[in-house]
């Protein structure tokens, strides 16, 4: 089983359509979404529709950000002011202009959301974290809304390593401080959609148009395997002179 955790979305369908394409995650695998899958990026319904429909062809964990926060208390009435300053009419006009079209399974996926997820390895959270207690004391405030601001946490009491997002991080590149991992990269701001292998570290990275990013050398190992199994076909193809 592979376990990967995916930093914020915030609309960008198309970065999240490629990067499930590169991870091509099987019935085994599972996905970690930490949360801030809609409001500015283009597309907020079409990414919630991709991940109720990963939830038929993998294990699907997600998690609550607080723009799902602002959403849910906007349907409930509050007013929309500080939601619609934070990216929401971009969720609104997805959805036709009107709350009232949001279909009923994203409102039942919407209100599906966890606070966290603990594992006996990791912790997956969407904003941050008090290091001195356990998440289930917590205050929402930390967990959804709270930057990484300096000072940042130290290692959680639990020894376990925290993954998270909220933070965007400049330049697209992941925060790793061993004991916490914060992988949200920017999507809509122009850096990229980040999946990381919780077990490898490895990553996957997608811009906001769906163009995948490559390192440099893995890029070029790529190309001389391909340049080695198109000479080695050829060798193959080649008949010996009989004896």
């Amino acid at each position: 089983m592979r376990q990967f955790a995916i930093g914020d979305i915030h609309g960008c369908a198309k970065a999240l359509r490629s990067l499930i394409e590169e991870i091509a995650p099987g019935p085994d695998d599972e996905l970690i979404f930490l949360g801030d899958y809609i409001d500015r990026g283009p597309d907020s319904k079409d990414v919630i529709e991709q991940i109720i429909a990963l939830q038929k062809v993998c294990r699907v964990i997600a998690l609550r950000g607080n723009h799902e926060i602002m959403l849910m208390g906007v349907i409930a009435g509050l007013d929309d002011t500080i939601w619609s300053h934070c990216g929401g009419q971009a969720t609104l006009a997805s959805y036709g202009g009107a709350l009232d079209k949001i279909p009923a399974d994203h409102l039942e996926f919407l209100r599906s959301l966890q606070a966290y997820h603990v594992t006996e390895e990791s912790i997956f959270v969407h904003a941050n974290y008090v290091a001195s207690i356990s998440m289930d004391l917590q205050e929402e405030t930390t967990l959804f809304w709270k930057h990484l601001d300096f000072p940042r946490p130290s290692a959680h009491c639990s020894g376990k390593r925290v993954f998270l997002g909220h933070t965007p991080q400049p330049g697209g590149n992941v925060l790793d401080l061993g004991h916490l991992v914060c992988i949200d990269t920017y999507c809509f701001g122009g850096g990229y959609l980040t999946a990381m292998e919780t077990a490898t570290c490895d990553l996957w990275q997608t811009d906001r148009h769906g163009h995948v990013r490559r390192a440099p050398l893995k890029s070029f190992k790529e190309r001389i395997d391909k340049t080695a199994k198109f000479l080695g076909s050829t060798l193959r193809s080649i008949k010996r002179p009989p004896s």
